[in-house]
């Protein structure tokens, strides 16, 4: 290798190693900065607030699956909240092209935590970011009535009860949070989800709705919240 070969090939990796240097610095001030509490004097604990999600409400009322949740969150500083909830998952559906009956309804729960991400923390409204961990332990029942294969002849019918299944996955959540009238609030969550672990599909396979998850092949989710910040 020639000294010149030799120079082009130190200044290379000397830029290279600078800019991973730069990148990684930079990439550990935004990570400190978005886990950092702004410094003021306002009071760490700020109070909590009870919300009642309303679009799992209405599903469970006029569609064949939905749940009624309910959420604690508590503030600290205006900028974090943990937030802890619970709910009831319920379905009853029947499949119009294989005539599978299903049906389920089992509690739910989710802890997790959010971060305030507008500038003006202490404001009466919030922007959020945040994740959750969710967990249910429930039993389906499945069954499709008399019905005789239409090319062998022979009776498909089948029926099982109290399936014992458990699901666990976890949510990226994006949320705003609005003031209406006194301690009245008014919020919309976006969710991502993710199974992470199971233990349900046996011989008959993959459940059709898992309660606080939703349908077997949901990964968006919505909801509505009516808010009482206290």
């Amino acid at each position: 290798m020639t000294i010149k070969s030799y120079m082009s090939s130190f200044i290379q990796r000397s830029a290279i190693s600078l800019l991973l240097l730069v990148t990684a610095t930079s990439a550990q001030a935004q990570v400190k900065k978005f886990f950092s509490m702004q410094k003021d004097s306002i009071s760490l604990f700020r109070g909590f607030a009870v919300s009642f999600d309303m679009v799992g409400a209405g599903m469970a009322l006029f569609s064949d699956y939905g749940h009624y949740e309910g959420a604690l969150r508590v503030n600290l500083h205006d900028e974090w909240f943990p937030v802890f909830e619970a709910g009831i998952g319920k379905a009853k559906h029947d499949d119009e092209v294989t005539f599978l009956h299903y049906s389920t309804s089992a509690p739910y729960f989710k802890i997790g935590i959010d971060k305030n991400m507008l500038k003006d923390k202490h404001g009466p409204n919030r922007l959020y970011v945040g994740l959750r961990y969710g967990f249910t332990s429930y039993k389906i029942d499945i069954s499709r009535p008399d019905y005789q294969d239409p090319v062998w002849q022979w009776d498909t019918s089948y029926s099982m009860t109290d399936v014992a299944c458990k699901y666990h996955w976890a949510e990226i959540v994006v949320g705003v949070d609005a003031k209406i009238f006194g301690p009245l609030h008014l919020g919309w969550t976006v969710r991502y989800k993710q199974r992470l672990s199971h233990s349900e599909e046996g011989e008959w396979g993959t459940p059709w709705y898992v309660p606080g998850f939703g349908t077997y092949d949901s990964k968006l989710g919505a909801s509505f919240n009516v808010i009482i910040d206290i």
